[in-house]
């Protein structure tokens, strides 16, 4: 499995706003090859990062997407907030997973 983690510094007064544009999400990518699922984490500490990651059943998978048409529609709704909502740039991370609580084989 790969995940992908996406750090976004949202300003306190913009949170509503930054998480309304994930309630009303198009969902494109839950279509996409390879795609398990969508986590967004919201932060305790306002001065905390939202937490938004992504599930696939490999790196491949997570390229397609981030090449294709959906992507790029996608994330066109996120031009939807002003620079200013943000803290700062989001900081993009992705693992490879070791261990997996779930996986009944290991």
């Amino acid at each position: 499995m790969f995940v992908v983690m996406n750090r976004i510094p949202v300003k306190p007064e913009y949170a509503d706003r930054f998480e309304e544009v994930f309630r009303t999400r198009a969902r494109l990518v839950d279509r996409m090859p390879g795609f398990i699922r969508n986590l967004v984490l919201r932060p305790k500490d306002p001065e905390d990062p939202y937490i938004v990651m992504t599930f696939w059943e490999s790196e491949e998978a997570f390229r397609a997407w981030t090449e294709s048409p959906e992507f790029r529609e996608g994330h066109a709704r996120s031009g939807t907030l002003p620079k200013e909502a943000f803290r700062g740039p989001n900081r993009l991370e992705t693992f490879s997973v070791l261990l997996d609580s779930e996986d009944s084989h290991g």
